[in-house]
């Protein structure tokens, strides 16, 4: 059995679009692309399908991973532009790679978003990004189904800063000012989403943006403590592939005969 590991985005309204909505559509998109699925057992046998750390119904990303289980070898590239072509736009399978490792959840340990803030003065939001970063707490309470929880949205911070925005005013879609600021949280227990830190923002600095920020993720993966940034998850897996020929040939030639 060969396992394949995936790496998709949302994007566009396609961010709206719930996790189970994803589940349905890609494996409408593994029969479309008549992929040798593996399937569980059982009387109601489902494709062997593992996603980690789905991103919220509403958020973009650039940096979902799944994982599959087929009965017969393909060819990853080959496989991802089957699968890409088979979802409908905003969907996009932006990379595979066979799965030599194992533990692909145990490495999504961070994630880096950006949010945007229409309508917010830059230099506003840079203020209140001060006020969070300087807070030794930031307690937020957050409704959950059972009731209302209080956390600390400022200890799963790793770096929160004020960025400047992607092109010329012109690109934009209105002349309003526009902040951007990027976020790296850990994920924890309880987790703290992008939300919390609105929230957060809000609580030490009466931050409110007058319209609802448009949330991405764009990295998912191990959080380097040096550097404060989050690292490809399957670069292992692609060392693995790419020293496996390598380890093979040393060992042919270790055991031939002299």
């Amino acid at each position: 059995m060969q396992r394949i590991r995936l790496r998709y985005t949302k994007r566009g309204r396609l961010r709206f679009t719930s996790h189970r909505d994803f589940q349905r559509a890609f494996e409408r998109a593994l029969r479309r692309a008549e992929v040798p699925m593996a399937y569980s057992a059982g009387f109601t046998p489902h494709p062997k399908v593992s996603y980690a750390n789905a991103a919220p119904t509403g958020t973009g990303s650039e940096a979902e991973y799944l994982e599959i289980a087929l009965t017969s070898a393909r060819d990853p590239e080959q496989l991802r532009t089957l699968l890409d072509a088979s979802l409908p736009a905003g969907l996009d399978v932006v990379d595979a790679v066979e799965a030599r490792t194992s533990g692909l959840a145990d490495r999504l340990t961070a994630s880096e978003w950006e949010l945007r803030l229409d309508g917010v003065d830059p230099a506003e939001a840079g203020r209140a990004v001060d006020a969070f970063n300087e807070a030794p707490a930031v307690e937020v309470q957050r409704r959950t189904k059972n009731g209302v929880r209080t956390c600390d949205a400022r200890s799963a911070v790793v770096r929160l800063e004020s960025v400047q925005p992607h092109g010329s005013p012109a690109d934009r879609p209105s002349d309003q000012p526009c902040a951007i600021l990027r976020l790296v949280v850990r994920h924890v227990t309880p987790a703290v989403r992008p939300d919390d830190v609105l929230s957060g923002l809000r609580a030490v600095a009466d931050l409110a943006p007058p319209v609802p920020v448009a949330v991405t993720r764009l990295a998912q993966g191990l959080l380097d403590e040096e550097t404060g940034t989050v690292t490809d998850p399957l670069a292992l897996d692609r060392e693995a592939v790419a020293t496996a020929p390598q380890t093979a040939a040393a060992t042919a030639a270790a055991t031939a005969p002299a």
